[in-house]
């Protein structure tokens, strides 16, 4: 593997999205074979993890492996692309309970079935049929994830390192979850809630706990290396999160694949939310009130909502946050217990995570 890391880390999502697109093939067959109408349910699942991603999640596995010395094989890539099948489960069902109506620029899972209930004109409620597919289709990519990382080839010592590994990132994932959508029930929001909520849904599955699954699959990971590890990855995962937030309210729809404010029309009650509460002025908190998770919400309340969190500081405070969470990564990454090629690949994937803008 080169010791570039732009050139390595391009190598490992392409080896990434061929074992994907062998393990899809091969489940979507046995699918298939139980019965022709279970199609449209593997050519979807096929499509949302194949068509785009970033794959951000194998890449920091890969990382994880590298900085504590491992040298790259198949099993290892099959174990880490696995994690795209978990991060397809958690999208599917957040983009349910979110109600949101597009992924990527395309209708969201629950859409996508509502909408073939409709042009097939099947009996029944249509809402209850994309909900009821949603739930279903973040299940079976749950257990495919399960599926492929049982079945990558991984040796018996391999295994036994990874697996608390792998148990406890779904853990916190169901645990964030669960969390995010309790905020939405509070009546009062809170920096500290929401950052904890940042943390457990997004930024230790998406960032630490692949480091340690990648770090757990090489011959003989110290302490030291786990350490190390997470003294980069919570931070950076954090980071990754906050960034989300003002995408979430900020960022161009022809980018993030999401309409504009779309976080805004949702009432998500973001750290970027709790640090504008923490600072509006009562004629802007009764604006917020009218607007802020209005299902209807249109472009003009969105702008309204949107001058509201630049005008009291709170955009610009969760920027500097960004910045200060990304510098304690990259101070982390410069650890002694790295290899050098691990060193230069945390490098350049925190830049990725906090620098994107979709």
């Amino acid at each position: 593997m080169s010791s570039e890391p732009k050139t390595a880390l391009s190598s490992v999502r392409s080896a990434v999205e061929e074992e994907l697109s062998i393990f899809l093939n091969f489940e979507s067959a046995y699918l298939n074979s139980i019965s022709t109408e279970l199609s449209p349910v593997s050519d979807a699942l096929t499509a949302f993890l194949l068509d785009s991603g970033k794959r951000l999640r194998p890449l920091f596995a890969y990382a994880g492996f590298a900085a504590a010395g491992g040298s790259l094989e198949k099993p290892v890539v099959r174990a880490m692309a696995a994690l795209e099948l978990l991060q397809a489960c958690a999208l599917i069902h957040d983009d349910l309970m979110d109600g949101s109506d597009t992924r990527r620029g395309k209708p969201s899972i629950h859409r996508h079935f509502e909408t073939i209930h409709v042009r097939e004109e099947l009996d029944g409620f249509a809402p209850q049929y994309g909900l009821s597919a949603a739930v279903l289709l973040g299940d079976l990519a749950l257990v495919w994830s399960d599926q492929m990382l049982n079945s990558a080839g991984l040796t018996t010592e391999q295994f036994a390192r990874v697996f608390p590994y792998y148990n406890e990132m779904r853990v916190e994932l169901m645990a964030g979850q669960f969390l995010d959508i309790h905020e939405q029930t509070q009546k009062t929001t809170n920096v500290d809630r929401s950052m904890k909520i940042a943390r457990y849904k997004s930024g230790k599955y998406t960032i630490e706990r692949p480091l340690h699954l990648g770090a757990a699959m090489t011959s003989s990971p110290s302490p030291e290396i786990f350490a190390a590890l997470s003294a980069y990855g919570l931070p950076l995962g954090e980071a990754f999160q906050l960034r989300d937030d003002l995408l979430g309210v900020f960022g161009d729809p022809s980018v993030t694949g999401k309409p504009a404010g779309d976080d805004l029309r949702e009432g998500k009650r973001t750290v970027l939310i709790a640090m504008t509460n923490d600072r509006q002025s009562e004629s802007q908190r009764e604006i917020a009130r009218k607007y802020f998770g209005k299902p209807d919400l249109d472009a003009q309340g969105v702008e309204l909502l949107r001058e509201i969190i630049e005008s009291t500081g709170a955009r610009a405070e969760l920027e500097a946050t960004i910045e200060r969470l990304t510098d304690q990564a990259l101070t982390a990454a410069q650890s002694a217990v790295f290899t050098e090629d691990g060193n230069a690949m945390l490098v350049e994937l925190a830049n990725i995570a906090t620098k994107r803008s979709s």
